[in-house]
């Protein structure tokens, strides 16, 4: 199979997996938004940080070496495994230990016990990582999509029984626990690979040079993206971070199905031409492109139909995240160039130039926090939008030199979708305003959605947007 039909194939299972996950997911999460109460989502909202804090650490970025790296024998996979699991042994320690200072900090003491219960995944999904890499290495997406099923299954029906039973905030915790569980197995099961207990110190220091960088630019970027939420959690209360929660999980919904899926495809592609520039910068070109053309007439579409799409999924009782989930969305239009063009830089081997922007990002980001506080709740929202605006620039700038295609030539590939999304915000606002005004909130997406999909499409076709013609060939081909 040639590299372009292993993208394809790959893009397509990796996306029909996260579409299915994500419809899956996002059906349950609108049956326990009914069930559970917001400031229980604020709750998980806490301690998200130190979840996905852990998570990097016990990686420490040596996953992505195996990923790009092209010559690897089991010594290799076996040190990361040892790595992977014994770090995440001391990271659960420390977070059992520090777990009550984490409650004093919010005024939760709930929290201690969540936190230390939710972190024994941390040592679960270590002893999965490596083998979930192998199979993203070999780009054996389909196989990874059907390893995906019985872990949502068993997370579905264990949150929402739970939930139906008034667990509250303990459903989401021992659901995705369970949920983490049966997906560990089923990889060991179906993936082949068994580790060794061999620790190689000569791999070790080849796949933590590269990866440390990597690892502490994932805990910098954890840190700084759940910034917001600590300072909302701590400054306002649990049922306001929910809120914002919410509405940022709601956004991020066509944000990571389209994006990180793409993503996935991507690294390990690239990194097969990481050194013929040409290919690589029109492959990225390709794929960079169609997630646009794809996710902003989506956040577009949600943003203007934002009242009646609120409503009818989680009902009145969340109406009050309508203003911060069109706030939220124009921030997320960007989120794909962000990662597309960061991802060059971790194909090119630079995880020390990677490093040094993610510190310059987060400096950025406690100073457009800081002024952005002053302007109460919302200025902090805002805040995010032009700090989104800042650091595109910044990760253009420097990946844009390897592949000669700088921010400019970007903004101008994709400034025809960001103007044909925005002619369709008029056109769908208008409509809601005064056409759909007698509609129910059903009918009013129903009828949203097709006349910005029929506009937007129609507008493709006409002028010829190559981005439309490279997906349209891809749905054909397949």
């Amino acid at each position: 199979m040639t590299l372009r039909n292993q993208v394809i194939t790959g893009a397509i299972w990796t996306y029909g997996q996260q579409f299915g996950t994500q419809i899956v997911q996002f059906g349950v999460s609108i049956i326990l938004a009914r069930l559970i109460a917001p400031s229980d989502f604020g709750l998980i909202g806490m301690i998200t940080i130190f979840i996905g804090l852990g998570t990097a650490l016990f990686e420490g970025g040596l996953t992505n070496s195996l990923i790009r790296s092209t010559s690897l024998n089991d010594d290799d996979y076996s040190t990361v495994f040892i790595f992977n699991v014994l770090v995440s042994c001391l990271i659960y320690v420390i977070i059992f230990i520090t777990a009550p200072f984490i409650a004093d900090f919010y005024a939760q003491p709930i929290l201690s016990n969540l936190i230390r219960i939710y972190s024994i995944s941390f040592i679960i999904n270590s002893l999965s990582a490596v083998h979930n890499t192998l199979l993203i290495k070999e780009l054996k997406f389909k196989k990874i999509a059907m390893i995906a099923l019985p872990s949502l299954i068993v997370y579905s029906i264990i949150a929402i029984l739970m939930a139906f039973q008034d667990y509250g905030v303990w459903s989401l915790v021992y659901s995705f626990l369970a949920s983490s569980l049966v997906s560990t197995v089923s990889l060991w099961f179906f993936s082949g690979w068994k580790p060794k207990l061999r620790f190689s110190r000569e791999k070790f220091k080849l796949h933590f040079g590269y990866g440390n960088k990597l690892m502490l630019s994932s805990v910098l970027d954890i840190i700084f993206t759940n910034l917001y939420q600590i300072v909302i959690g701590k400054m306002y209360n649990a049922t306001l971070l929910g809120y914002y929660t919410r509405a940022n999980t709601l956004m991020m919904m066509p944000v990571t199905n389209i994006s990180t899926t793409l993503n996935k495809v991507a690294f390990p592609t690239f990194s097969q031409m990481q050194d013929d520039d040409e290919r690589l910068k029109s492959a990225y070109k390709r794929i960079m492109l169609s997630v646009i053309f794809l996710v902003t007439p989506v956040l577009t579409l949600m943003m203007v139909l934002a009242k009646s799409l609120i409503i009818f999924l989680l009902t009145e009782k969340w109406l009050a995240i309508v203003p911060m989930f069109q706030i939220l969305c124009l921030a997320g239009i960007l989120y794909p160039l962000h990662i597309y063009n960061l991802l060059i830089l971790q194909v090119k081997g630079k995880s020390n130039l990677f490093l040094y922007l993610e510190v310059v990002k987060k400096i950025i980001t406690v100073i457009v926090l800081i002024i952005s506080f002053y302007f109460g709740f919302y200025g902090l929202l805002w805040g995010q939008v032009i700090l989104s605006v800042i650091c595109l620039f910044i990760n253009t700038h420097y990946a844009g030199k390897f592949l000669n295609y700088n921010v400019f030539q970007q903004l101008k590939d994709i400034f025809p979708l960001f103007l044909l999304s925005f002619i369709m915000a008029i056109l769908l606002y208008v409509a809601d305003k005064y056409l759909f005004i007698s509609l129910s909130n059903f009918w009013k997406l129903v009828f949203g959605t097709c006349l910005g999909g029929i506009f937007y499409i129609s507008a493709s076709v006409i002028f010829k947007l190559s981005s439309f013609h490279e997906i349209k060939k891809i749905v054909i081909k397949r």
